[in-house]
This record gives structure tokens, C-alpha cells and sequence, in this order.
């Protein structure tokens, strides 16, 4: 993590103790969280990670700001104090009040914490380990990227005590969900499928700009049901997140995966594309801003 983060309004250096467990949202993980690619010193996609987070924290009773161009500005202050023009931000906003444990003198309903890091290495591919029974897709929070994470850091690491790098995340009907922290798309010849929103998956937004905006001629992206026989069957499979982008996958485990990549190559190109024509128009509105 950089030197600096942010608290509210105030960039600080990321040493101070900033936090209580009168904090309730600390204490419970009662809290949203987004991750955002920053190039070119812009928040890549910026609006779709705000309404993610800010539908995510009506469902979970948290308080959220109401403009995000507000909240875009304290972001872009970290990024200016950090160097970070090409960097990954995590945002959180963690609710203060409720409970009959909230601490004492605590008048915010809400803080909002953001911290930045280097770029990571990720590798040229990926080798997936399989957990059923990892989603509930009926659950009404299914999809929701709330603070409380551990679910997922545990099966994350124990991923990586097996050999791992990731696991695919299978529902109670046994179909495919997602990964810890990252969606799964099949290749089936020039026709791409990742599972729908309810298989329980969180709605990436790297998964919604490859099914909204992201165009390849002669290829189409959309939504469907998977199955491990599915995933056997296709031509090849990758996975997208914020940091990752779009990233191919060597091995499932138990299964025998095709790894064809022509499909996968033409739509990363296609993506880094959007990635640097957004970021290059928004560029110059951070800058009047």
C-alpha cells in the first residue's frame, strides 16, 4: 500500500489510527468496497463502480453519498498525493452507527476510506481449483461486494495452499457462479458465456463492459448457464476483474479444459482499447475539474 490514504475529506499518511470498534461497520464488516483501475491518473469506469456501490449499500441500511463527483474528487486527491496515476484504488464506506455496540462520540453515519497500490503481476494465465456449494444464489444479499470478505479470503488462500491461483464457485444447483474475486467466461467458437447474475455472481464491471460495450466483429458476449461439462466442452475460458483485465485460464481442477486463445486475445485488445480511450477523454475532464 502507498504512504497516503484517505479519510472523508482528508488525505493522511496511511499510518494513523484512524479507526475504533465503536465503529460498528469495522467491528461487523458492515460496509461496501469497490476496486478501480487507475490509468492515466483517471478512475477507470468510475460511474459503474459508484452505482454498483451505492445500490449495494441500499441493500445493506449503509449510508452512502449522494453525489459522486464528490466523491470522484477526494478519490483523485489520493491518487495526486500517492503518484499513483497508475495504480489499483480500493474504496470502502463502512457504517458508523447502530447496535449496542457503538461506541461512544461518534458522529458520522458513514466514512469513507480509500487506499492505493502498485499495479500487480498476475501472470500470463491462471490455474482454478473448483468449491461447491460456495454460492447461494437465492440468497437476497447473492451479488452483493459487501466489507465482510473473509468467506472469500479463506477460500482464496486455501486456494493457494493447494496449488492454486483461484476457485471456481459453484451454486446450490451446482452450476458455475464466479471466482472469489473475479467472474469466468467460456469460449464456445466465436460466441462467449458468462454465467448470469442469478447464479449468485457479483456483476464485475469488467464482466458488464465486455457485455455492454466491448465490440469484436463476428464475436458475441452474453449471458448463460454453466456447467463443469460446460466448461470442459468450450474452447477455451478466462477471467475478468479490475486488475486482472482479461485473463486466460491453464487448468480447472478435475477437468480437462481446452485453452484455445484467439477469442480471448481479440476481445483483452479490444478492451485495452476502452480502457485507454476512456481514460484518455476523461483525463482532460479531471483536469478542469
Amino acid at each position: 500500500m502507498h504512504d497516503f490514504m484517505l479519510v472523508n475529506e482528508a488525505v493522511q499518511p496511511a499510518t494513523d489510527k484512524t479507526m475504533s470498534p465503536g465503529h460498528v461497520g469495522a467491528v461487523n464488516g458492515w460496509g461496501v468496497f469497490s476496486t478501480l483501475r487507475v490509468h492515466h491518473g483517471v478512475l477507470f469506469a468510475w460511474q459503474r463502480h459508484f452505482e454498483r456501490m451505492k445500490k449495494d449499500a441500499a441493500l445493506l441500511r449503509v449510508p452512502f453519498p449522494e453525489n459522486s463527483e464528490w466523491m470522484e474528487q477526494q478519490l483523485l486527491k489520493l491518487i495526486e498525493a500517492n503518484g499513483a496515476g497508475e495504480s489499483t484504488l480500493r474504496v470502502i464506506v463502512v457504517r458508523n452507527k447502530g447496535g449496542m455496540w457503538e461506541g461512544p462520540g461518534i458522529e458520522r453515519a458513514y466514512d469513507l476510506y480509500a487506499f492505493t497500490t502498485g499495479l500487480k503481476d498476475w501472470g500470463k494465465s491462471v490455474r482454478l481449483g473448483v468449491v461447491p456449494h460456495a454460492r447461494h444464489a437465492e440468497n437476497e444479499y447473492a451479488g452483493t461486494k459487501m466489507l465482510s470478505w473473509s468467506f472469500n479470503l479463506c477460500m482464496y488462500e486455501r486456494a493457494h495452499d493447494e496449488g492454486f491461483d483461484e476457485v471456481v464457485l459453484l451454486n446450490e444447483r451446482g452450476e458455475v457462479s464466479e471466482l472469489t474475486s473475479a467472474n469466468l467466461f467460456a469460449v464456445f467458437g466465436n460466441e462467449v458465456v458468462t454465467p448470469p447474475l442469478n447464479s449468485g455472481c457479483l456483476p464485475g464491471v469488467t464482466r458488464a463492459l465486455l457485455l455492454e460495450e466491448v465490440r469484436v466483429d463476428g464475436v458475441t458476449v452474453k449471458e448463460g448457464v454453466l456447467m463443469s461439462a460446460d466448461l470442459e466442452r468450450a474452447d477455451g475460458l478466462f477471467i475478468t476483474s479490475s486488475t486482472r483485465d482479461l485473463l486466460p485460464v491453464a487448468e480447472v481442477q478435475g477437468l480437462k479444459i481446452q485453452q484455445g486463445d484467439a477469442v480471448r486475445a481479440r476481445l483483452n485488445a479490444a478492451f485495452q482499447k476502452n480502457l485507454d480511450e476512456y481514460c484518455l477523454t476523461h483525463q482532460g475532464a479531471t483536469t478542469r475539474a
